[in-house]
C-alpha cells in the first residue's frame, strides 16, 4: 500500500528479490538494472522474462543488442531455461539486434535492420510487443542502443521517447546499462538513465577477505517502500537468488 491505494505488482521471478520491493515491481514501470561487467545484469533481465512466461503465464520480449539470439539461448540453457520452448508458444519473442549490425545473415523471426534510426527502432519494438501481447520487456543494453543507432548525442531524447512508449503500452520493462564506477557514484554510462527510469537496481561486487561477493542495492523504486541497504545475491545453477535476510554488506 502507498497512501490509500493499492499498487498492482508484477512478480520478478527472482527468489528473494520481491521481498525487498513489497511483492514485486509496480505494474507498467520501467526499471534500470545497472552494474559493472560480469555483475549479472543480463541474467537478471532474462530471468524476469523467462520466469514471467514459465510461472505467471505472462508473455515477454527480449531485445538483445549485445549478443545474437542464438548465443543468448545457448547461454541461458546453463540455468535450465529453454527460451526456444516458449518462443514456439509465442510466450517469448527475442529480437536480434546484433546480426545485421555486424553483417551476419540471420534467420530469426525478429531482426533489427542494420541502419535503423531511433524512431524506427521504437516503432519496431512496439510492434513486436503488440504481436505477442507482451506484459514484460527487456532491452539489453542502453549503451548498445546508442552505438547501434549511431546517435549517442541523442541518447537522452531517445530514452525519453522509449520510456513514454513503454508507459503507454503498459509493459513492465527492464533496461540494462553499464555502471562505470559505482563506488564513486557513477552508476550509469550516460548519467541520465537513472533519472528517466522509475526504478534503479544496482548489481555490484564487494571484497570480502580474498574474494569478491555480489550484492544488490535498490537505489530507487517509485510507488514502493524499500530498503537502501546492500543485500547479497548469488548466480546459482537455476539463476539469481537474493538473500533479503542474509548478511547486509
Amino acid at each position: 500500500m502507498i497512501g490509500k491505494y493499492e499498487i498492482e505488482r508484477v512478480e520478478s521471478g527472482i527468489p528473494g528479490f520481491d521481498d525487498l520491493i513489497q511483492g514485486g515491481f509496480p505494474k507498467g514501470t520501467t526499471v534500470l538494472v545497472t552494474g559493472p561487467t560480469g555483475s549479472g545484469k543480463t541474467t537478471f533481465a532474462v530471468q524476469f522474462v523467462y520466469k514471467g512466461a514459465e510461472m505467471y503465464n505472462e508473455p515477454g520480449v527480449i531485445v538483445t543488442l549485445e549478443e545474437r539470439a542464438q548465443d543468448l539461448r545457448r547461454e541461458m540453457k546453463a540455468f535450465g531455461w529453454d527460451l526456444e520452448e516458449y518462443e514456439k508458444k509465442r510466450m517469448i519473442a527475442i529480437v536480434d539486434g546484433v546480426s545485421a549490425v555486424v553483417g551476419i545473415p540471420s534467420e530469426e523471426p525478429f531482426v533489427l535492420e542494420g541502419n535503423i534510426n531511433a524512431e524506427d527502432f521504437l516503432r519496431y519494438i512496439y510492434r513486436v510487443v503488440k504481436s505477442i501481447n507482451a506484459k514484460r520487456l527487456v532491452i539489453d543494453s542502453i549503451p548498445s542502443i546508442a552505438f547501434r543507432l549511431r546517435e549517442e548525442s541523442r541518447i537522452r531524447e531517445v530514452l525519453l521517447q522509449l520510456n513514454t512508449i513503454l508507459l503507454e503500452i503498459g509493459v513492465t520493462s527492464i533496461l540494462t546499462t553499464e555502471a562505470p564506477d559505482p563506488s564513486r557514484g557513477r552508476i550509469s554510462k550516460y548519467c541520465v538513465e537513472e533519472y528517466i527510469a522509475r526504478g534503479v537496481v544496482l548489481l555490484d561486487f564487494v571484497e570480502k577477505g580474498v574474494e569478491l561477493k555480489r550484492y544488490l542495492l535498490i537505489r530507487k523504486m517509485r510507488e514502493t517502500k524499500h530498503s537502501m541497504k546492500k543485500y547479497p545475491f548469488e548466480i546459482t545453477e537455476e539463476g539469481i537468488v537474493v538473500y533479503p535476510s542474509g548478511e547486509v554488506y
